[in-house]
């Protein structure tokens, strides 16, 4: 042996690796082995997963209505407001009530909305949603939902992230890592936007702390449905193949020194991307769609176009393997003039929504999907009024203490109410459910325990739950 010789091999790390037979590539393979995360699984981050226990649903469509839609005037009617409306509530009702704009000594605000049973279950709907009322036998309505933040950006980051922190993985980011994805060609967690904006952005769909490739991929409405993904002018498929390949060449032989799984993120990527440019253009082509289909979800009307086309796309990338699809619809934040703004709401997202319970329902797809429709928390019972002068122009501020949303589909129990709040819709009075209860049940339907479903960060593990959340067996089928 020469001097060079021994320099190369003189440092522990290179001793073990040239001359020990590859014993530090055995130990890392086998905690990997350990972790449930082998050799294949991290030069392809995004493989399917087993799940903990046999799960009800395979994918989730999170339709996320960013800005509180009103409880009070959709879902959870209350005729008592009507003795109340015009005037102040007692001292003894709200002076522990936290709001963003509103005085607690606000006056009442009544809805003016009409509520009917609907279905076999009779569950009550209100009249600007005759639509979502159509499906009440296959929805799990829980009118008992609270959250510990007042303000929008908080309340979003806790009920995607699990905490008020930013740079949390949130979760479809925490679904993917927990199960990969069962498709090849498609991104395994999408986000598609319509309305005006979302106050949370880009941290509602972030991989926080896990690797990136567990991030929310942005489908645009025009151009390139993915930033760059169409081949510069002059570039052929095989000019990019050979490109990729040296790339990804050079990238694997940086992830053999250092086994970081952003390069395996940036390998994945790169290939995913590839396939993209052949999966997305036909993934977007609505050509083979039945023309009731297209009216059913109202792709080619006014106002719910824009709505109704990612529904469809939802229900198509549910139908490829996508594992988590979030609609953000935006924004139900009616501080002001709610009668008129929350009609324009309804109009545009209530035909949509049921057309793609009911489609995912009449191919078999529901039973294995899991829908989420609602917001971030509710809107208060007292008015909201920014102009004096226009006494019609009164709003609802935001309210955190009770608020609903609903359930379709994989594991979840059709035709049924969750909880109770009181008379006025002030406090929730039955089966409480904290946004960790719902994040921990839907878990549980994808066949993940919360408390499992960790990543170790700084020093300790974290879960999606936090500390917190108990599965919500009242909404299981």
């Amino acid at each position: 042996m020469d001097l060079q010789q021994f320099r190369t091999i003189q440092s522990r790390r290179s001793f073990f690796r040239e001359c020990a037979g590859g014993i530090g590539a055995m130990a890392l393979a086998q905690l990997l082995e350990r972790d449930g995360r082998g050799a294949a699984v991290e030069q392809n981050p995004l493989a399917p997963r087993k799940p903990h226990f046999a799960p009800k649903a395979k994918n989730v469509i999170f339709m996320f209505m960013e800005g509180g839609p009103s409880q009070i005037d959709l879902f959870d009617p209350k005729p008592e407001l009507q003795k109340w409306h015009g005037q102040p509530l007692p001292p003894e009702l709200t002076k522990d009530l936290r709001l963003a704009f509103t005085k607690p000594n606000a006056a009442v605000l009544a809805s003016p909305r009409v509520f009917t049973p609907h279905g076999q279950s009779g569950t009550e709907f209100s009249d600007y949603i005759p639509h979502i009322g159509s499906c009440a036998d296959d929805l799990c309505l829980v009118r008992s939902m609270y959250t510990d933040a007042f303000n929008h950006h908080p309340g979003q980051l806790l009920l995607f992230g699990g905490s008020i922190q930013v740079g949390r993985p949130t979760m479809g980011a925490w679904v993917l890592y927990g199960l990969g994805s069962e498709s090849q060609n498609l991104p395994g967690f999408v986000v598609l936007s319509s309305g005006v904006g979302t106050s949370g952005g880009s941290s509602n769909w972030s991989s926080g702390y896990l690797p990136s490739t567990y991030q929310g991929v942005v489908l645009r409405s025009s151009g390139d449905p993915v930033l760059y993904l169409s081949n510069p002018p002059g570039v052929t498929p095989g000019m990019q193949r050979d490109s990729l390949d040296a790339i990804k060449d050079l990238n694997e032989e940086h992830y053999a020194e250092t086994g970081d799984m952003e390069i395996a993120s940036r390998i994945a990527s790169y290939e995913l991307g590839f396939r993209m440019q052949m999966a997305a253009p036909e993934l977007l082509d609505f050509s083979k769609e039945s023309p009731e289909t297209l009216a059913m979800y109202g792709v080619n009307e006014d106002p719910t176009r824009q709505f109704a086309t990612n529904c469809l796309l939802a229900r198509r990338m549910v139908e490829r393997g996508v594992r988590f699809v979030m609609l953000n619809h935006a924004s139900w934040d009616d501080h002001t003039d709610l009668n008129r703004k929350l009609k324009t709401h309804c109009d545009t997202a209530d035909k949509p929504t049921a057309a793609l319970i009911q489609d995912l329902k009449q191919r078999g797809l529901l039973e294995n999907t899991l829908v989420v429709w609602g917001g971030e928390f509710g809107r208060t019972p007292m008015c909201e009024i920014r102009n004096p002068r226009d006494a019609n122009n009164a709003g609802r501020d935001h309210h955190p203490l009770a608020y609903s949303l609903f359930l379709a589909g994989g594991g979840i129990k059709g035709g049924t109410v969750v909880g109770k709040t009181d008379e006025l819709c002030m406090n929730v009075t039955e089966d409480k459910v904290h946004v960790h209860d719902l994040q921990a049940t839907l878990l549980h339907c994808l066949g993940l325990d919360h408390t499992r479903l960790t990543f170790h960060h700084m020093g300790r593990d974290f879960r999606l739950t936090d500390v917190a959340g108990n599965v919500v067996t009242k909404m299981l089928a």
